[in-house]
């Protein structure tokens, strides 16, 4: 039996290779395959974009013969019912110039076809493309949309091991580091249904005594709002009693259960660990401690354990230990000139925007400029981006330059937002990579 097997492996290693023929009519079959492939995706786009057309003409009445909103709109007034075939094209026509339209045809780039079918829950057409889109790029090529797109596909579908593949392409094609992991599906799902005004505290300059009637605001908010957002990009220094304050914040919070948006934390940390230093007690514990709450926060399972021990040589003392993070997310630091406090969509908004319409309008009368939080949002249809479209081109023209921002998007919803037209009403902030 061993003879046999040992004869069937020499046989196999034996094999002719392939002559020069063979391998250019594999290499031409392929190339067919993947043109064959591309083609049919291009199918599934055009036809996916009638079935648009049609979800947009059952939406008419819905979307364009609202009520006038109570601010104000400019909106075109309501199109007389059509009865001739004349007056149903004059009503096609105001309908459109209202808004302009995707369209998903042979002169529509790649990343639009994908946009349109991620929004509309092709998903895994979308990856396909995605993927035949990345295997086309190459270092030469600066735009790397399609790998962004890709990346978020990936994150919003918790698919890590593909994206540790496609990181490990994008660093050698790119030269460059890859995005981090950070799927925003947990997150979400500490309260996915929840919607609306995000409370906000955003400290800047000393961190001392003085930040308490902001840290009290905050904890007063929490009674009504399941997600807070703290801000430490603009602190410049930091002193114990400050320190103190904020930790109790911190602490406090977290065990109310509440989910906490950290922006700029990775400096905050820094800025507290150049201002201490083993073995020397001057400025207290509180330092310390702050230093060790935003490690974990963070989920820096080594660092805080190297902090912790030079913590337990400074006060000769017992070390903390390590506590895994609950609802906490981190969001990269983004000047702001209007209010902080922003408005959170929630994770998928589809079949219209339901109970997100009057929420928007009441934000709308509350706050002179509009930011809206997308960091938790993975994806918005086709007919609802339309209906927010001309919610807010509403409120634009109700109030003519006001600010409207969109941050914190990934960049699947942003190539839908800026197809749509969006661009022209807002600014769009892309998550960045």
């Amino acid at each position: 039996m061993p003879m046999g097997l040992f004869s069937l492996f020499k046989k196999a290693d034996t094999l002719p290779p392939l002559t020069d023929d063979e391998q250019a009519r594999l290499a031409a079959n392929s190339e067919l395959e993947r043109q064959h492939l591309q083609a049919r995706q291009r199918e599934l786009a055009r036809a996916t974009a009638m079935k648009i057309d049609a979800i947009e003409s059952a939406m008419e009445a819905d979307i364009f013969n609202l009520p006038e909103p109570a601010w104000g709109s400019q909106r075109p007034p309501r199109p007389v019912a059509a009865t001739t075939a004349g007056d149903a094209v004059a009503t096609t026509l105001l309908l459109t110039e209202a808004l302009p339209l995707a369209q998903a045809d042979d002169h529509a780039s790649a990343v639009d076809e994908i946009a349109i079918l991620y929004a509309n829950g092709q998903a895994a057409v979308a990856q396909q493309m995605l993927l035949a889109a990345v295997a086309d790029n190459n270092r030469l090529n600066s735009d790397r949309s399609a790998w962004w797109m890709l990346f978020d596909l990936y994150q919003v579908s918790g698919q890590q091991d593909a994206f540790d593949n496609l990181s490990i392409d994008y660093a050698s094609t790119f030269e460059t580091s890859p995005p981090p992991w950070q799927a925003p599906a947990a997150l979400a799902a500490a309260s996915p249904d929840w919607a609306g005004l995000t409370p906000t505290v955003a400290l800047s300059g000393l961190l001392d005594a003085g930040i308490a009637p902001q840290l009290d605001r905050l904890r007063q908010q929490a009674d009504a709002s399941p997600v807070l957002r703290l801000e430490f990009s603009r602190v410049t220094a930091v002193d114990a009693a400050g320190c103190a304050l904020l930790l109790a914040t911190l602490r406090q919070l977290q065990a109310g259960q509440r989910e906490l948006i950290l922006v700029g934390a990775p400096a905050l940390a820094t800025l507290l660990r150049n201002g201490i230093a083993v073995g020397r007690r001057d400025d207290g514990e509180a330092p310390w401690l702050l230093l060790l709450e935003l490690l974990q926060l963070q989920n820096r399972e080594k660092e805080f354990e190297h902090a912790a021990m030079d913590y337990c040589v400074t006060f000769e003392v017992s070390p903390p230990s390590f506590t895994p993070p609950h609802k906490v997310a981190m969001a990269p630091a983004q000047h702001l000139s209007s209010s902080p406090d922003r408005f959170m969509l929630p994770p998928v908004i589809e079949h219209q925007l339901g109970p997100l319409l009057p929420a928007i309008r009441q934000y709308a009368d509350e706050y002179a400029a509009l930011v809206f939080d997308c960091s938790r949002l993975t994806r918005i249809d086709y007919p609802s981006a339309i209906q927010l479209h001309g919610v807010l081109q509403a409120m634009a023209d109700a109030q003519p330059g006001r600010h409207i921002a969109f941050r914190d998007v990934n960049h699947l919803v942003t190539a839908l937002l800026r197809l749509l037209g969006f661009a022209t009403l807002a600014r769009i902030y892309a998550h960045k990579y």
